[in-house]
């Protein structure tokens, strides 16, 4: 199974972006899904995830600015980021998971919140 992100993009401060991520396939027992992003020299932080059946959590750095969603039927995962800031300039990875333990990630899109 392979993820594949798209949406990322040059965007100015303050702007939105959406962020799509869909899996190739089905992936059995598939009970998180969610949005990470690692900004040039630093590590891969988290921003956004749900899952199956305890809801969903955010970066607190992006609370009441993102919102993550997901389609199981079609094994996506979005996220819509409003009021953009430069510190968002990163490249944003999705990853799935699943209650047996197996983590998929996608390879990436590059977000620019630039003027």
């Amino acid at each position: 199974v392979q993820l594949q992100a798209s949406g990322g993009g040059l965007v100015q401060p303050g702007g939105s972006l959406r962020l799509s991520c869909a899996a190739s396939g089905s992936i059995f027992g598939l009970n998180v899904m969610g949005w990470y992003r690692q900004a040039p020299g630093k590590q891969r932080e988290l921003v956004a995830v749900i899952h199956s059946g305890f809801g969903t959590n955010y970066a607190n750095s992006v609370k009441g600015r993102f919102t993550i969603s997901t389609d199981s039927a079609k094994n996506t995962v979005s996220l819509q980021m409003n009021s953009l800031k430069p510190e968002g300039t990163a490249v944003y990875y999705c990853k799935f998971g699943s209650a047996w333990g197996e983590d998929y990630w996608g390879k990436g899109t590059l977000v620019t919140v630039s003027s």
